[in-house]
Order: structure tokens, then C-alpha cells, then sequence
């Protein structure tokens, strides 16, 4: 286990596929699928879904930051989902899909807005980043069969038709940051 530990809270759409890049990440600990944002006390998958709930599906990243840093955790972000589309990735549309780093102290917001900046500036996508970075509140786990659903349902027709192609794009452009069983896979 690692001596230190940081947290890092991110929207990038539907939390099924966020996860499943993270969890291949070296020195990612664990990845919990989840939900914040919203005015609803403990909020359920359907009523997320729903669009009422203003919480937006997200991941709440465990990470050592002796192996990957706070940047590093948002250049894979920023590079395996389209921040440039409000609430909206691919047909994944309404206000729990949007693009937002939910930052859990002022130096994560510092480094947050700072990488918004650079990779505005970059030409990494044509339209502005349009990600929201707000202060975490509360972070809400999601029910059981939403974790780690890509690894438990791989054959699941949104896992084949959404998840496999962003998956096969993140391992290629990161190979340098997999953990040694999914490179050596």
C-alpha cells in the first residue's frame, strides 16, 4: 500500500467508461464509480439518469502520487473523453454526462485550472474546453453493479460498442503509464 494517498474526482460522461481507463493506470490504488454535484441526498442510478438530481456520474480515483501525479491523472482526462461538448458524450446526453473535475482542495483547483489552460491552449481539441472545475461537496458511491462494469460485463453491448474502442485508443496512447498486467496483456 502506498505511504501517501491522494483523491481525485472526475465527470467525463458515463462512469463505466472513465473507470475502466483508470483502473489500468500505474499507481491508481482503487477507482469507485459514484456521484456528486447535485442537490440530492444519496441519489440513485435511475435518478441520476433521470437529469433532476444536478449530480453528474463521476469517478472518485484513489492514486500515489510518488507514481502518478495530479497532472498526470488529468492529461489522461483531458486525452480519453471530449471536454469540449456541455453535457454530452456521444449519445450520452443531459447534465449527469458533463465534463467537470470536482477538486477536493485549492491546490488541486490551481492545477486544475492551470491544465484546463494549457490544454485549451494546445490545439488538443479544435472547440474550447468547455469542463466546469468546482469544489467537491459530497461524493456519493454507486450501487454495486455500477463498479468496475467494464471488467464484470466486457460482452455487454455499450462495453462492446463504446467502451472496447476508448479503451483500445487509451492503451495506445499510454502504454507508458499502464500497470504491468495490462501491458504485459
Amino acid at each position: 500500500m502506498a505511504d501517501r494517498q491522494e483523491i481525485a474526482t472526475l465527470g467525463a460522461g458515463c462512469f463505466w467508461c472513465i473507470e475502466a481507463v483508470y483502473l489500468e493506470v500505474e499507481g491508481v490504488l482503487s477507482v469507485v464509480s459514484g456521484y456528486t454535484g447535485g442537490a440530492v441526498d444519496n441519489p440513485t442510478y435511475e435518478a441520476v439518469c433521470s437529469g433532476t438530481t444536478g449530480h453528474a456520474e463521476v469517478v472518485h480515483i484513489t492514486f500515489d502520487p510518488d507514481v502518478i501525479s495530479y497532472s498526470e491523472i488529468l492529461e489522461i482526462f483531458w486525452q480519453t473523453h471530449d471536454p469540449t461538448t456541455l453535457n454530452r458524450q456521444g449519445n450520452d446526453v443531459g447534465t449527469q454526462y458533463r465534463s467537470a473535475i470536482f477538486y477536493h482542495n485549492e491546490g488541486q483547483r490551481r492545477i486544475a485550472e492551470e491544465s484546463k489552460q494549457e490544454t485549451d491552449a494546445s490545439g488538443l481539441w479544435f472547440n474550447p474546453i468547455v469542463t466546469e472545475i468546482v469544489a467537491l461537496t459530497t461524493f456519493y458511491p454507486a450501487e454495486g453493479q455500477h463498479q468496475e462494469f467494464y471488467r464484470q460485463n466486457p460482452y455487454q453491448g455499450y462495453c462492446m460498442m463504446v467502451i472496447h474502442p476508448k479503451m483500445r485508443k487509451f492503451r495506445k496512447a499510454f502504454q507508458h503509464k499502464l500497470k504491468e498486467s495490462v501491458s504485459a496483456a
